[in-house]
């Protein structure tokens, strides 16, 4: 099947759209479909159309269907659709919403943003990750106690939370905290270093590799995740293919993937809870174990092959419904 994928994303950004857009073209391609990417829908042709973002994607959403009224259409809800749009520009979020024929979520909790009358068309595929190689398997650094943040530095990340929590850390604390992110502008640069030498505890490492970042993974005893919205954050997935634990906002984003009964959460923006939760998990084995165990426990839905299967499952019965409507 010719599947053309849609995303706002230009080629070769870090955006999050456009690494979806490739991961998903990858395991659509290994289930042997032809499969292209586009910032634009010039009226390709193609058997089905994916759509990441209802609202930046809506010029192409409605040009495929005018074009192809009968033909499957994917819309890939953005965290910034269900977080943002739905408010801000609900008429274009909401026609993209109902042109299509299935939509697909990142989180088990989006359905509370959308209206009823959308949910039966909802299907939520977690982002995958691949795990580490077995000679990466995660070796604390000894003496430390080093926990990681990835996210680049953009007011929703809430990006600093992490180095506002060290200074809420006792003296005798072992904690070192590693921030992976880039920098979307000199100011936010500029507060990065200012943090650094206010915080002895926080380091900024700026935008890296991917690569680099997986092998924090296998240094790290914890990652935080501070956002104040997500839309199903595919750190949170390497972290748990990783087997390191997490402690994260009590956003539906985060609690939509790690579960309402995990234990590592802490109130959106309150680094003295973040810091509470840092020294319980350093010096607390059984709070420690409970994270790890439930993290463990989720880390097999968020493999590749996951992904993969759910894929061909959708678009099996995309494609039945659209023979059985001829």
């Amino acid at each position: 099947m010719r599947i053309i994928i849609v995303t706002p994303a230009k080629k070769h950004t870090i955006d999050g759209n456009r690494i979806s857009a490739e991961r998903w073209a990858g395991l659509l391609r290994q289930l042997g479909h032809d499969v292209s990417i586009t910032v634009e829908y010039n009226q390709q042709p193609a058997d089905l159309m994916i759509a990441l973002h209802a609202y930046r994607s809506a010029k192409a959403i409605v040009g495929f269907k005018k074009l192809h009224p009968d033909l499957p259409l994917v819309v890939a809800l953005g965290g910034t659709d269900v977080n943002l749009f739905l408010k801000s520009e609900p008429d274009i979020t909401l026609t993209s919403m109902e042109k299509a024929d299935a939509l697909v979520c990142l989180h088990n909790l989006i359905y509370k943003r959308l209206p009823v009358s959308l949910h039966n068309k909802l299907n939520v595929i977690f982002q995958s990750a691949i795990p580490l190689t077995e000679k990466r398997i995660p070796r604390p650094r000894p003496g430390y106690f080093d926990v990681c943040v990835i996210g680049n530095l953009r007011p929703v990340k809430d990006p600093f939370r992490a180095a506002f929590a060290s200074g809420h850390l006792p003296d005798s604390s072992r904690i070192r905290i590693f921030h992976f992110g880039q920098e979307s502008d000199e100011s936010w640069k500029t507060e990065a270093r200012r943090l650094e030498s206010l915080y002895p505890r926080y380091h900024w490492k700026g935008g890296v590799r991917h690569e680099r970042v997986r092998e924090e993974y296998a240094r790290t005893r914890l990652m935080v995740i501070s956002s104040l919205e997500e839309g199903g954050a595919n750190v949170v997935s390497e972290a748990l293919v990783a087997a390191v634990p997490i402690i994260a906002s009590d956003i539906e984003g985060n609690i939509g993937l790690l579960g309402s009964d995990y234990g590592g959460y802490f109130s959106v923006g309150d680094e003295v809870g973040l810091a509470k939760r840092l020294v319980m998990a350093e010096n607390d084995a059984e709070f420690y174990g409970s994270l790890e165990r439930h993290c463990l426990k989720l880390a097999p839905l968020f493999r590749p092959e996951i992904e993969r299967r759910s894929w061909a499952d959708l678009l099996s019965s995309l494609t039945k419904k659209s023979t059985l409507s001829e």
